[in-house]
């Protein structure tokens, strides 16, 4: 009988250490399945070390992730399984107004989808101006914050910085990017050639901040505005790299925009191709709407594969 209880006992510790081990090994697991999150800056992002608003993570109603007043810039890297590496890296800025970042639909999910390609994706959180920090009032501004505020109203909310200033502090934030992945990037499995930047919207524009000006260390080796992103006045930069455009048609500003990014790259005998398709509207990253559009994110894919990016 004594013997028979030892037994008993012996078994059930067995059991109990290896339920442990079992919850210690699932705890093990997700912890290593959470992305890398890596500053951009060594310190204080420069031009923004005496902001203090807190960053602020919320979701819309669709359960999407969405981030505000980002004061320190990160990547957070979504690097695909050693078998699949192709040693192309790409960075992706999502877009928001530079109000926030519609960190799922343009950020994390086109990561996952370049990742299981074998692309390095490395999500950019650059720089944003200042929001309200309670989210009622931001849903209740955010009209408001979308527009000019109009000079007749002197209590409307005025984001800080402008949008001139962020709009350069966030390609700032873009080109060390770029310098960081390329600095690291034999950690990763990475070609230093073959490091490229895309974005949305706003995104878009941080893109081309980094194509039109750089220096050798932050210069992409190709790039692709989403429905957004100019040359501004300046001429198409020497070195320029080759460019991804897309957009749709019923999204009227960048629509004309991209449309005449195409013909600046073409005029400047630089690589480019240019999808518009008829509908789409703005904003749609890796939302699905039942049309055409859809697949854009394929056509990126076939870009990237006609370049060789997708070869190891």
């Amino acid at each position: 009988m004594k013997g028979r209880r030892q037994a008993m006992r012996a078994m059930l510790t067995t059991r109990v250490v290896a339920g442990v081990m079992m919850v210690g090994a699932c705890a093990a697991a997700a912890l290593a399945a959470e992305p890398p999150v890596l500053r951009v800056w060594p310190g204080a992002a420069p031009g923004s070390e005496t902001w203090v608003r807190k960053e602020i993570e919320y979701r819309t109603g669709q359960g999407k992730a969405m981030v505000r007043n980002v004061v320190q810039p990160t990547l957070t890297a979504y690097l695909p399984e050693r078998e699949k590496a192709t040693g192309t890296a790409m960075i992706v800025c999502p877009g928001g107004a530079f109000l926030f970042h519609s960190w799922d639909n343009e950020g994390v999910d086109v990561a996952k989808w370049l990742s299981a390609r074998g692309v390095a994706a490395f999500v950019l959180k650059y720089r944003l101006r200042s929001t309200p920090v309670s989210q009622e009032e931001f849903q209740q501004r955010l009209p408001e914050l979308l527009r000019p505020p109009a000079a007749a109203n002197p209590d409307a909310f005025r984001p800080e910085p402008d949008g001139r200033a962020i709009a350069a502090l966030a390609a700032a934030d873009g080109r060390q990017a770029v310098k960081l992945v390329r600095q690291r990037a034999a950690e990763w499995g990475i070609r230093t050639d073959r490091i490229g930047i895309m974005g949305f919207s706003a995104g878009a524009a941080v893109t081309m901040g980094v194509v039109m000006e750089h220096e050798t260390e932050s210069r992409p080796d190709f790039a692709a505005p989403i429905y957004g992103g100019s040359t501004g006045t300046a001429p198409v930069p020497a070195d320029a790299p080759p460019l991804f455009v897309l957009c749709a048609a019923d999204d009227s500003g960048p629509a004309v925009g991209s449309a005449k990014l195409f013909s600046e790259w073409k005029s400047a005998a630089k690589p480019v191709e240019l999808h518009i398709y008829a509908k789409g509207g703005h904003g749609f990253g890796m939302r699905k709407q039942n049309l055409p559009i859809d697949g854009w994110i394929e056509r990126l894919g076939d870009w990237l594969g006609s370049l060789g990016l997708l070869k190891p």
